[in-house]
């Protein structure tokens, strides 16, 4: 069908920026040892993990945010890195009957997270690989110091049913938006702490196989650094306002709705409720019209205004931006991908909702 005839809201892919974004980073690490570890949580989809190691420059599996995430790309990737840390025995002996089916890595930044792997893995009679999670400006998991990395290291290394790989982390830049001078002098920065970590548990006798680190905003920063293995890339796929000084990817993902009632000259409502797209970043920015900003959104639906919102009339589409595009792809069973007008393809969101 043609977009016009679309039921509201409705998130759309224009595909043709899908295919430029993933394009983008197969193309950069063409010819380099380095490759993207797709974070499935910011698309949701085996469909376009399919397109993006189709396109080459992958490790040919995911980085997931959880267990049930993981699970619901099993068939499709080779294997798979957990990047958060995974305790219950629950919790634990699915992620033992991951490993069955998919190479299966995980985060821990704490030595009873290892004992209780340990322990779920020997039950299940498998092998679960473990990386070390360092603290890079997340103020979140990750240890906090050199020290705290070797001895878990050795941890690791002596417990049942683990392989210990290596290192990982993750940033955000300090500065928003930052220049390209920032974002390479940031994430060098970020870099050469978890490469000194690195060092510092070989030093040790310890073997690391694996650094796996950065996001899509340093994605080429990485590049430069031999001692990297993988960069834990999602944004980039479909993009979000905050990202728009990343120019060499482009907006991929919008909400699609229609005017349902003029409120003065001026403010119009629309049908995109904050179910449809999440903001907490902010309210979306309109894409379409020109002219038109966003005064609110709640769970009814969404106010328009601004000079060109007079000239909306009931039943007019509009088009949003989100500001975190991992919440809003979260909030679609599908999304409708859109090329030169039509309705192309309809991409399942196969991951939707997988948060334990």
């Amino acid at each position: 069908m043609q977009i016009g005839e679309v039921e509201t809201p409705a998130l759309v892919i224009d595909l043709d920026a899908l295919e430029h974004n993933i394009a983008v980073v197969a193309d950069h690490y063409r010819g380099k040892s380095i490759r993207l570890r797709p974070h499935v949580k910011n698309h949701k989809s085996p469909q376009i993990l399919g397109m993006q190691m189709a396109a080459g420059g992958t490790v040919g599996g995911i980085c997931a945010a959880k267990v049930s995430e993981a699970e619901a790309f099993a068939d499709v990737a080779g294997n798979a890195l957990i990047a958060n840390q995974i305790v219950g025995e629950e919790k634990i002996a699915r992620l033992a009957a991951l490993a069955r089916r998919v190479d299966t890595t995980v985060a821990v930044d704490a030595g009873v997270q290892v004992q209780q792997l340990s322990r779920g893995a020997r039950a299940a009679g498998v092998v679960l690989g473990v990386v070390i999670e360092i603290d890079t400006s997340m103020g979140r998991g990750g240890v906090r110091t050199t020290q705290q990395a070797v001895a878990l290291a050795r941890l690791a290394m002596e417990a049942p049913n683990l392989r210990f790989r290596g290192v990982m982390s993750h940033q955000v830049p300090k500065t928003r938006p930052p220049s390209r001078e920032q974002r390479f002098a940031e994430g060098n920065h970020w870099f050469a702490r978890i490469l000194e970590v690195k060092q510092a548990i070989e030093d040790a006798g310890i073997e690391v196989e694996l650094v796996s680190t950065g996001e899509s905003w340093t994605y080429d920063v990485a590049a430069m650094h031999p001692e990297i293995d993988e960069i834990q890339g999602g944004t980039y796929i479909v993009m979000e306002v905050p990202y728009a000084y990343m120019s060499e990817f482009r907006f991929a993902a919008r909400v699609m709705g229609r005017v349902v009632r003029r409120l003065d000259a001026g403010t119009v409502l629309g049908d995109v409720p904050i179910d449809a797209i999440g903001a907490p970043n902010g309210v979306p920015t309109v894409d379409s019209p020109e002219g038109v900003e966003v005064a609110s959104i709640d769970h009814h639906g969404v106010v328009l205004h601004g000079d060109s919102a007079g000239r909306l009339l009931i039943g007019d589409p509009f088009f949003l931006l989100t500001h975190q595009q991992d919440v809003t792809m979260n909030r679609w069973d599908r999304y409708l991908g859109v090329r030169n007008g039509m309705v192309e393809t309809v991409i399942e969101a196969t991951a939707r909702g997988c948060i334990h």
